[in-house]
This record gives C-alpha cells, sequence and structure tokens, in this order.
C-alpha cells in the first residue's frame, strides 16, 4: 500500500463474491434484542393518573434518571412510559462502548465547554464509577467488561494524533501482539475511563432495578402532547393521561414534545454488521486475545469489539440523514451500507477471508451541533430534557440524569451551571435545507480523510460559525 493511499476510500472493493457471500444469511434484526433473556413487555397505561415525576422514554437516559430518583427519595413515586418497548431503539441496538468522556472527547470539549473542562474531567470519572458500581449495587448482569479502549491509526497522518491521545503508545510493530491488520499504522491502548456492555441486558437490568424500587413503568404507551396545568403538566397518551408534578423528556432523537427544541437535533442512522463466533484459530490469526474494544482514527471511523461468545461488532463509517428527517423501520436497513461495511471488514481483517456475518441493521441516533448531550428546564422547571449524545451516551446518559434531577429541584449545584444545562447547541437548519446541507458536510468530511486530515473551506467555515460535525 502506498503511503498516501486511503486504507478504506477506494473505489474497487475487495471482492464482490466475498461480500455477497458474507452477507448471505446475516438476519436483519439487532443481535442483542434476540437474547433469550429478553423480558416480556409491560401493559401500556390505560385511563388516568398522577405522579410525582413522570418520565417519558424508556431508553437509558429515561432509566437512569427513574433509578437515580428513587434512589435520592425512595418516596417519590415515578412514572415512566416507553413509546414501544424498553430497550428496542439505540439503547437496545448500539456498539456497548461505555466512554467515561461527556463532552465527545477532549478535543470537542476545549471547544464548546473550555470553562467546565477541569469540572467536568473530574464528574465523569465519577459518573462512570458510579455507573460500575450501579450495576453491582443492583445485580444488572450487563456483561460489563473493562479492559480499555484501542485507537488505531490507518493513515500516516493519525500517528502523530496518537502520540497525544493519552494512552500507551503502540508502534506498527509493537501493535501486534494486540491485533493485527495490513490496514494498521500504529496504536494507542487507552486502560482507564472506557469499557464494553451487552446494550440489551444494561436496558432490562435497568428496567428491573427501577421495578424493583417501585418505579411504574408502562410500554407501547406514546406521549402525544404535553401541556401546562399550571402546578402541574399533563401528558396525553394514546389510552390516558398522566398528570405529574414534574416531567423529564428523554426522547433522544425523536421529535421532541417541546417544539422549541426540535430543531436543536438531527436523527442520523448508523449500521452495524455481527460476525460468526471466531474460533480459536480465527482469532490467533488477528491476533486479538484482548477484550478492549477497537475505533479507529479517521473522521468517518469505524468502531468495533468482541461480543462473549467471540464474534466481531463492525460499525460506523456511513453517517445517514433521510431526507425530511425521517425515522421509519425500514431505514434500519441499507443494503449499500452493510456491503461497504463488509468490505471495510475484509480489508481490515483479510485474514477473516471466509468469515460469515449473521446479523446486519441499522438504527437512528441523535446528534446535535455541539457533539454533546444538552440539558434544560421549560414550563417554569417542571420539565427537564436531555438530548444530542450523538452515539456517546451509554454513560453520558446517567449524567444527564442527574442533571435533569437537579433542574428540577431547582438547585444550584455544580451540575446545574454547567454549559450544557444552561446553554443550548446552536440549532440545525429545517428542512428543505438540512438534507443538502448534511449531503455536503459529509462529502466535506469524506474529502478531508482523502486529504489527511486537513479540513477544507467548507469544513473551516461551519466549525468558523460553531458547528461540528463528526461521522
Amino acid at each position: 500500500m502506498q503511503a498516501d493511499t486511503p486504507a478504506y476510500d477506494l473505489d474497487i472493493r475487495t471482492d464482490e463474491k466475498r461480500i455477497r457471500a458474507a452477507l448471505a444469511d446475516a438476519a436483519r434484526t439487532p443481535f442483542w434484542l434476540e437474547d433469550p433473556g429478553r423480558p416480556a413487555p409491560l401493559p401500556a397505561l390505560i385511563g388516568a393518573i398522577e405522579t410525582d415525576l413522570l418520565i417519558i422514554g424508556g431508553g437509558y437516559c429515561g432509566l437512569w434518571t427513574a433509578l437515580q430518583a428513587k434512589e435520592q427519595d425512595p418516596s417519590r413515586d415515578v412514572v415512566l412510559v416507553e413509546g414501544e418497548e424498553i430497550g428496542w431503539a439505540a439503547s437496545g441496538r448500539n456498539g456497548g462502548f461505555v466512554e467515561a468522556s461527556l463532552t465527545h472527547g477532549p478535543e470537542n470539549g476545549a471547544r464548546y465547554f473550555a470553562d467546565d473542562l477541569k469540572v467536568l474531567s473530574g464528574l465523569a470519572e465519577e459518573n462512570f464509577a458510579a455507573f460500575r458500581d450501579s450495576l453491582t449495587t443492583h445485580g444488572i448482569d450487563a456483561e460489563f467488561e473493562e479492559h480499555g479502549s484501542l485507537s488505531v491509526a490507518t493513515e500516516l497522518h493519525q500517528i502523530e494524533e496518537l502520540h497525544a491521545d493519552g494512552g500507551r503508545f503502540y508502534d506498527r510493530d509493537e501493535l501486534t501482539a494486540l491485533v493485527r491488520s495490513p490496514l494498521y499504522r500504529a496504536g494507542s491502548l487507552r486502560e482507564t475511563g472506557a469499557a464494553l456492555v451487552h446494550p440489551a441486558k444494561l436496558a432490562w437490568g435497568l428496567k428491573d432495578a427501577c421495578r424493583k424500587l417501585g418505579v411504574r413503568i408502562f410500554e407501547h404507551t406514546p406521549v402525544t402532547r404535553l401541556a401546562d396545568r399550571g402546578r402541574t403538566v399533563r401528558a396525553t397518551t394514546g389510552m390516558g393521561t398522566v398528570r405529574a408534578r414534574q416531567v423529564v423528556l428523554a426522547t433522544n432523537g425523536f421529535p421532541s414534545l417541546l417544539r422549541r427544541n426540535r430543531m436543536l437535533t438531527i436523527p442520523i442512522y448508523d449500521y452495524v454488521l455481527m460476525t460468526e463466533p471466531l474460533t480459536p484459530a480465527q482469532l490467533d490469526e488477528i491476533g486479538w486475545h484482548g477484550r478492549f474494544g477497537i475505533g479507529d482514527c479517521s473522521r468517518q471511523f469505524h468502531y468495533y469489539r468482541k461480543t462473549a461468545d467471540n464474534r466481531i461488532l463492525w460499525g460506523g463509517y456511513d453517517a445517514v440523514y433521510h431526507r425530511g428527517g425521517g425515522i421509519r423501520p425500514e431505514f434500519d436497513q441499507r443494503p449499500e451500507t452493510f456491503a461497504r461495511l463488509a468490505d471495510h471488514f475484509l480489508r481490515t481483517f483479510p485474514q477473516l477471508g471466509d468469515i460469515r456475518f449473521t446479523h446486519a441493521w441499522g438504527g437512528m441516533i441523535d446528534m446535535s451541533t455541539q457533539l454533546a448531550a444538552f440539558q434544560g428546564a421549560a414550563m417554569g422547571g417542571k420539565v427537564a430534557y436531555s438530548s444530542g449524545f450523538t452515539g456517546l451516551g451509554v454513560a453520558a446518559t446517567r449524567f444527564a440524569g442527574a442533571v435533569m434531577l437537579d433542574l428540577l429541584a431547582g438547585a444550584d449545584t455544580p451540575l446545574t451551571r454547567l454549559r450544557m444545562a444552561t446553554k443550548r447547541p446552536l440549532p440545525i437548519p429545517p428542512e428543505p435545507i438540512a438534507y443538502p446541507a448534511v449531503q455536503f458536510i459529509r462529502r466535506a468530511i469524506a474529502r478531508s480523510d482523502r486529504n489527511g486530515g486537513r479540513d477544507g473551506f467548507i469544513l473551516k467555515t461551519a466549525n468558523l460559525m460553531g458547528y461540528s460535525f463528526d461521522s
């Protein structure tokens, strides 16, 4: 390979026949959700009820908020409603990477949260430790593995970035002791602040823990409207109503029930593949015996990790926005992206040329222009919200729950003073501007990767305006 040849941005695929064969039998359902421990859904809400705290959304954000609310005050009546099933969306479909960072990495943190960076660093460590401890306290078997995270350079210009990563640096030859790929130029292993989980088991475990503490959970209960009723907020559902003294909105990438927040996030579709379990001989071929997760350093990056039974989850690269900001079940499938991912997998690990993928799926995540979550309050402080996790929400959602509870309490705390709790990100342009703008930026990001990581005029201008983009 020539030094200036991009690792993945090649016009000719590895082998079309091989790609088709690898994907031929892949189920179009999320691997994690097929686990035999999947709980039965709870009944929907029918009729009218009252509560101290209503939480709308049964993903990680809503579940962590409910759990912490009951831990803080066991006497508080907490109701959580979910439009589908607990963990059916991003919380049950993601890669299971648990990152301590609350700011989408140090560089993005320095850009948007410079004044809070020292405080946020400490809070991130505390939140990560509390995340881990909560799994033990509540007996949640989420297959938690804390073995660090490996960043790899697939281009020469990325090596300098790895030297500043803060982890243990490995040059090309040294890296073969951890994992072997002809594309790797160097690596950096960060041994703290990174872990892996089974994402669906985490959601189901949080659901069970909440119920044991007395949280009332209703599934298949979408909320269609919020109305300020003075001392309370009225939530209208499909077959009932909830009158609550306080409300938490944890719907993330779905259209906000607060109209003023609808332009602060954009729904982006991410796609992954899951291989069959690797044999000991196959693991020997690639030398990946550790339990760390891996990500490459490109703007259009890949993330990958091993499961408990030694499958490899392989995702990322394409980040797809559908015209009009649509969120539809058919968008969970994108054959051209699955073929691209399979091609890139085979380039990375040609030793596994006869590998088969058993699952191929996608799903929506929410992205904000600051690439990190924001929190706030509405309706005279009776409603708190959080959104914009941009694919790094497994641990950050727990922190967001703590921030929202402080906001609802009207408390002056280190959490409520943070910029992410007092300033909203720049809005995303509405349609019909949004779709062509996103495609324009995606092409600019691809050019940046091809150009040694150097941003062109478009990305530089967007950055000056306060907009950040990532894949």
